[in-house]
């Protein structure tokens, strides 16, 4: 296998890749001439747009490619034309061809990735979204002989960002999160699940989009890394914090203090007065939750079962806004 740049000579196999991709799907039509001539010279199409682009090579012929390019907002790049041959999926190779792209465009500055997907292509979506993208905007009508509709999918590319997802958003990220939430009952977090991880997120979204919770991940250098919700169902001067969780593989990176502060700010703007949480006593939570000037409202002894189902104290906090 050689990952090389992409060049206008390799014309006919990226046309080939393509082709072969689409007709995995009805109604996917492509039509090279009258619809993206740009494949006849795709490298110097990039190259003019101050992009990139790659090819994955074996035995002389294309099984992968990918490309990206600056947007000319906000330093947002786009990921583009990535492709990888039915042979060659779950070999690793669409993760090192991706990891390219985002690696030259932060090299560029890029602080935002944003990639188009057409919404019947499902295996794309569970790979990009296992690459921490999530489903973002409007979906895209295209005026092409496939009817193509496109989902947005887009991730922050660089430093700790913390924001808060709508329903859409929130669906295309439930594996990630499901995954970090075991991630901490294995590491021996003290959480009380009281139903299966993903019956879990999947209520989460639903009350996401009915406007009873909100949602708010964090991002570190591009990986979705923690999660907390603002449970807005409750009198309306008030809101809860719940589920505050960090990955266990990202300690003392600050996303914790990120997550709290930026759930406050939400609360705030949502016209919420009070906010409340719970958290198992004397463990790191409880002095992150004090540093940031929490108040302690009591605690009851043996209120939650730990991760091996022991009781637990539990400290109850409170923080008045505005």
């Amino acid at each position: 296998m050689i990952l090389r740049p992409g060049r206008d000579e390799d014309a006919a196999g990226f046309i080939a890749l393509i082709g072969a991709c689409w007709a995995e799907y009805p109604g996917c039509v492509l039509d090279v001439d009258g619809e993206v001539p740009e494949l006849r010279h795709l490298a110097t199409y990039f190259a003019e747009a101050s992009g990139a682009l790659w090819v994955a090579e074996k035995v002389g012929k294309v099984v992968g490619m990918v490309a990206t390019r600056p947007l000319g907002d906000d330093d947002a790049w786009e990921i583009c034309r990535m492709y990888v041959a039915a042979g060659q999926r779950g070999t690793g190779l669409a993760h090192r061809l991706l990891d390219l792209a985002e690696a030259h465009a932060r090299e560029q500055g890029a602080r935002r990735f944003v990639l188009w997907s057409d919404t019947r292509f499902d295996a794309a979506h569970r790979f990009y979204e296992k690459r921490f993208y999530v489903r973002q905007g409007a979906i895209r009508i295209l005026d092409d002989i496939s009817k193509s509709l496109e989902f947005r999918y887009a991730k922050p590319a660089t430093g700790l960002v913390v924001e808060m997802l709508d329903a859409a958003a929130a669906a295309s990220a439930e594996r990630c999160l499901a995954a970090i939430l075991a991630r901490c009952q294995d590491a021996g977090e003290s959480l009380v699940v009281p139903e299966a991880t993903p019956a879990l997120w999947r209520r989460v979204t639903s009350e996401v989009a009915t406007g009873h919770r909100l949602l708010l991940v964090a991002w570190l250098e591009g990986r979705l890394a923690g999660t907390v919700q603002i449970e807005t169902g409750t009198p309306p001067h008030r809101a809860g914090i719940s589920l505050l969780l960090v990955d266990p593989a990202e300690p003392r990176q600050g996303l914790g203090r990120a997550l709290l502060q930026r759930a406050a700010q939400a609360a705030e703007r949502i016209g919420r007065r009070l906010l409340t949480l719970e958290c198992p006593a004397g463990g790191p939570a409880e002095a992150l939750i004090r540093g940031l000037g929490w108040q302690e409202g009591g605690r009851i002894p043996g209120y939650a079962l730990d991760a091996k189902g022991q009781p637990e104290d539990v400290v109850f906090f409170y923080k008045a806004l505005g």
